[in-house]
């Protein structure tokens, strides 16, 4: 007899002025505080507040820690990296956005 797998997918909607501290990204996104730390460093985040512990981050960056997540475990890229490959996405993001602007220039 063949066993049955259920897969229960897991949800949330994030409104974009929502406002996550660093503990609360980290807890929503599986990241830890050094990775997020570290991208930080790199460009890949502009949080607002000085010091990690005053550090606030749009509803946005979630999907971009989630992002920043999957590219440094799945596919090893260090920091450096993941902010350069976060920046291209947003660059396609913006020409999927504006198709016609993107074929005049």
């Amino acid at each position: 007899m063949k066993e049955s797998v259920t897969t229960y997918l897991e949800g949330q909607i994030v409104n974009e002025e929502m406002e996550f501290t660093l503990v609360e990204l980290c807890q929503a996104s599986g990241a830890s505080q050094d990775e997020v730390t570290l991208w930080v460093a790199e460009g890949a985040f502009t949080p607002r507040g000085e010091e990690p512990q005053e550090w606030r981050f749009s509803g946005a960056s979630l999907r971009r820690v989630r992002t920043a997540r999957r590219l440094a475990h799945d596919l090893e890229i260090n920091p450096p990296g993941i902010a350069l490959v976060l920046d291209l996405l947003d660059e396609i993001d913006a020409l999927r956005a504006h198709p016609r602007r993107a074929r005049s220039t």
